[in-house]
């Protein structure tokens, strides 16, 4: 981005390309990762929050905002991200049994979800300072990149002759089908397909050689990549771009239906909150995860319909939701005790950990609410 006087032009976080259009807005909103103490008065400092697209290689992106406040590491990080990450290191090696013992170089996510654990007690060496690695992973890390094309050109350099290249991410797919608004957020830089990551690639001399579908926060990609000397593209590739190609979701006009759909859902929302203080239940929140401010302030959530919400993070105990609904963050066991009639699952991405969670000493018979795509029921 260049503002020069009262103009900005934005150029393409991938591809540097200046035919980038606006698609989705969602207003001023403050910064997902910032939670500040409970007692901190409003209003909280907010930021356009946008989706553009880019119309030469297809990329959905956050558009003209810098940089927000430095996120804190105060999350904690879910049984079913670690759990994840070890079948993920299991697949790869049996599938690319050539890998174990072999030298790997992993690209840090703040979500967490690190392989070199797992990779370490397979024999695997972690590659030195300027040494190629046969094995690079990213795992939700580069969408926390504002310049996605400088670095996916690392992570290219990084990779040896015949090596692998393994980045997951949340999937544009679901997210946009799905009605998942609540990942839009500042710091989350890019919103990838499979055809932009193709195009991408490309412009740095790798190709896109399979791809397989995850459960992870919504609806993830796990995408094999190598440099194209060495790819080998299978039927999977296909499958998922054509997949996209139905949905429309590198067409400005299809994207922009998610505006819509995000501010009925909001509505939705707000109103069974309100159906069940008329019914004089009880509704208390599970989590406090970077998908609840936006969600919460579409929403108009404030305290009178979701007086709390609980967290296993020690680090966001005493702190609240930011936004215009000011929602107080306290221990899980403070939502036990209460035995609320409802609880309204904030990471929903995780839904039934949290279930299981806490219906594992019989639970008090309350009801689990999902916000997204709309509000609805889930089962014990």
């Amino acid at each position: 981005m260049v503002i020069e006087g009262d103009a900005v032009t934005f150029k393409c976080r991938g591809c540097a390309a200046d035919d980038v259009v606006p698609v989705v807005d969602v207003g001023d909103q403050p910064c997902a990762d910032y939670f500040p103490p409970a007692e901190a008065p409003g209003p909280d400092p907010r930021w356009p929050l946008a989706l553009w697209l880019c119309r030469a290689c297809t990329l959905v992106q956050l558009g003209p905002v810098q940089p927000q406040l430095p996120e804190e590491p105060l999350a904690v990080e879910s049984a079913t991200s670690r759990s994840h990450a070890e079948a993920s290191v299991k697949e790869i090696l049996g599938d690319f049994p050539e890998l174990s013992g072999a030298v790997v170089f992993e690209f840090g996510s703040p979500h967490g979800g690190s392989w070199l654990d797992h990779l370490y007690a397979a024999g695997c060496r972690l590659a030195g300072d300027a040494e190629k690695a046969d094995l690079v992973v990213d795992v939700h890390g580069i969408v926390h990149e504002p310049e996605y094309g400088e670095m996916l050109r690392l992570r290219a350099e990084r990779l040896a002759p015949g090596g692998l290249l393994v980045m997951e991410f949340h999937h544009l797919l679901p997210l946009f089908i799905g009605n998942q608004f609540d990942t839009i957020r500042h710091g989350h830089w890019v919103y990838m397909s499979l055809r932009a990551l193709r195009n991408l690639a490309a412009l740095h001399g790798l190709t896109v050689e399979s791809v397989r579908q995850v459960e992870m926060y919504g609806g993830s990609l796990m995408v094999m990549l190598r440099h194209t000397a060495d790819a080998k593209p299978d039927a999977s590739v296909d499958v998922v771009l054509e997949d996209e190609e139905a949905a429309g979701i590198a067409d400005e006009v299809q994207l922009g239906t998610l505006q819509e759909a995000a501010w009925h859902a909001a509505g939705a929302l707000h109103d069974e909150l309100v159906r069940h203080r008329a019914a004089g239940r009880t509704v208390l929140g599970y989590g406090a995860p970077s998908k609840a401010p936006l969600l919460l302030d579409l929403s108009k959530v404030t305290t009178d319909l979701l007086p709390f919400t609980v967290d296993l993070a020690p680090g966001k105990h005493g702190r609240r939701i930011p936004g215009a609904g000011m929602v107080p963050i306290r221990p899980i066991d403070d939502l036990v005790k209460a035995q609320p009639d409802v609880v309204l699952v904030l990471t929903w991405d995780i839904a039934d950990e949290i279930i299981t969670q806490l219906e594992a000493g019989g639970g008090w018979g309350t009801t689990y609410l999902v916000p997204l795509p709309e509000p609805h029921e889930r089962g014990r």
